[in-house]
């Protein structure tokens, strides 16, 4: 049997974190081979007290202080912590269901070059404006091709969220960059394919996770998606999804075209039609996920967000990594 461990990187999660250690004690799994690291970022609520009292009842619980209160920091000091055969992270605001690490065990079954596996998103809504940005999140139009979103795809994928990874994933392309506030999944993910082996999405594997609430940190997240995506890009050299370059042109266009349309007539109506037809699509993919209009007309607001905030970031990441050579000081502490 695989021995498993879970690194869970933490900062004030005092609503969450019972929840989350409380659905791993719940898995159906040898308890002897498994290891979690919770990683914990100085809290200064309630969360390490909670923490420690599963600690007190499951001895494979462990706690680890992040004195640098970062993401990749956190997964690093979890993930060296320990030397199991397969190697999980996940985030404080999530919740796996019983069959999880046996589903991952299973899954790495399916080829023997799968590097990391990972499965389906369940979105747990906390209020009405947690249940808009879920269902936005779930849409293709609103990210994409991230399948592990939207359920659409059960193979091989870019990345996952949560994924559980081979050990011998580490041995051969080391751990996660400390430099990147955001993106360091995707970056490692990169990393990975890059030496040979492959991630796949295998949706009997599933976890629930708590949808963030508020539009404004909802766009701050992902104007810092699009930011430290260029930050990668410049590192390897390349551009690691096309579907990244998409939310980039939006913001163009939408700049851009706002200055021509001033110039003529013609022009003026044809941005707007462009426009009317970004709307339409929107409305057409809210459709798909609510009958309620002001329901639908919050995900159409939510779309808009996810792409306008994460190509305006991009774009501010050209100009300061490409043109201002802008160096990297990680200043911001983990919001995992």
């Amino acid at each position: 049997m695989k021995s498993v461990s879970i690194t869970i990187p933490c900062r004030n999660e005092e609503h969450y974190i019972g929840k989350c250690l409380q659905s791993i004690v719940d898995c159906v799994f040898d308890k002897s081979l498994l290891s979690v690291f919770v990683c914990d970022g100085m809290s200064t609520d309630n969360t390490q007290a909670i923490i420690q009292e599963f600690i007190k009842k499951h001895p494979f619980i462990h706690f680890i202080e992040n004195t640098k209160q970062t993401t990749p920091f956190a997964l690093n000091l979890g993930l060296k912590a320990n030397s199991a055969d397969i190697k999980i992270i996940l985030g404080a605001h999530a919740e796996i269901y019983p069959d999880y690490i046996n589903k991952c065990i299973e899954a790495f079954k399916i080829n023997e070059k799968l590097g990391c596996v990972g499965g389906i998103i369940e979105n747990v809504y906390e209020n009405d404006t947690a249940e808009i940005i879920g269902k936005a999140m779930s849409s293709g139009f609103g990210v994409g091709n991230a399948h592990f979103r939207t359920g659409e795809l059960d193979g091989y994928v870019d990345t996952v969220a949560f994924g559980a990874y081979k050990k011998e994933v580490f041995e051969n392309i080391g751990y996660f960059d400390e430099e990147l506030i955001r993106n360091q999944d995707d970056e490692f993910n990169f990393r990975l394919l890059k030496n040979g082996f492959k991630i796949y999405l295998y949706r009997p594997i599933r976890s629930k996770y708590y949808v963030r609430a508020s539009f404004k940190k909802l766009y701050k997240q992902y104007e810092q998606y699009g930011y430290w995506k260029v930050y990668v890009n410049k590192k390897h050299q390349t551009i690691t999804t096309l579907r990244q370059i998409v939310p980039l042109l939006f913001v163009i266009y939408l700049l851009g075209g706002a200055i021509l349309a001033l110039l003529h007539p013609v022009i003026l109506i044809l941005y707007f039609l462009v426009l009317a037809l970004y709307f339409l699509a929107g409305i057409y993919s809210a459709a798909k996920q609510t009958q309620q209009i002001n329901t639908m007309l919050g995900i159409v607001k939510t779309f808009f967000i996810l792409h306008f905030a994460y190509g305006l970031g991009y774009l501010k990441g050209i100009i300061d990594f490409f043109i201002r050579n802008k160096s990297i000081k990680s200043e911001e502490s983990l919001t995992r």
